[in-house]
């Protein structure tokens, strides 16, 4: 089953940090507006860093709303208003998987070891094998992509599906590192073939007894200047 959400930036940044703080710090949750704020501009476990306004804040948590994805609170020991995220309903996730999800809408593409120490400070997660049945769920219900490694590297990576605008230039840039990879092969094979030539010609050269560029002038066509006046 897959869901059709789309999230922008902003979106996708707050409704990572009420998942993860719900999960790390459950004793300050739900959040304000200003701990939402404080959270989404957290200079450590976020990737891009950001520098956003509760107002871009406050609209992003409406959207949400609207989305059925986060919910508004008035604790009744509380004087302000709170806000919560819906995911366990809404996507349908338990703990584990929603770890995992909060990771990439925080911190974008990874490895699977990189998960794995990212996703641990949210939920135990003992082995690889215990960290890929958590990103399973996200992968049967279009909420996460396998993505090939990066050129040197041969492990893959994993990206959220909800941030159409980043996973587009998550998968152009694959692209194109693809494309600079072929290219790289090509012009090596190139320069083999070149080399290869250059061989053949040389041991025509000195079979005929001749040099390079007298070889090279023998076998040039004659121009206009050459012909006699």
């Amino acid at each position: 089953m897959e869901l059709n959400v789309r999230l922008d930036k902003i979106e996708a940044r707050v409704l990572g940090v009420l998942i993860e703080k719900a999960l790390c710090t459950p004793e300050y949750y739900p959040l304000s507006l200003a701990a939402v704020t404080a959270a989404a501009n957290q200079r450590t476990n976020r990737d891009p860093v950001m520098d956003l306004e509760e107002p871009e804040v406050l609209q992003a948590l409406e959207s949400l709303a609207k989305k059925f994805l986060v919910r508004r609170l008035w604790p009744s020991n509380s004087r302000v208003e709170k806000f919560a995220h819906n995911g366990k309903d809404a996507f349908g996730l338990e703990a584990g998987p929603l770890a995992v999800l909060a990771e990439l809408l925080l911190r974008g593409a990874q490895t699977p070891g990189e998960l794995r120490t990212h996703v641990s400070r949210m939920v135990a997660v003992p082995s690889l094998d215990a960290l890929h049945a958590m990103i399973q769920p996200l992968l049967d219900r279009g909420l996460a992509q396998r993505l090939p490694p990066l050129p040197g590297s041969r492990a893959e990576r994993y990206a959220h599906t909800l941030s159409s605008e980043k996973q587009s230039a998550e998968v152009h840039a694959q692209q194109e590192e693809d494309s600079a990879v072929t290219l790289r092969a090509q012009l090596e094979q190139l320069e083999l073939r070149l080399a290869r030539a250059e061989r053949q010609i040389t041991r025509l050269a000195q079979a005929v007894g001749m040099s390079l560029e007298a070889l090279a002038q023998a076998g040039r066509e004659p121009s206009e200047e050459d012909e006699p006046r």
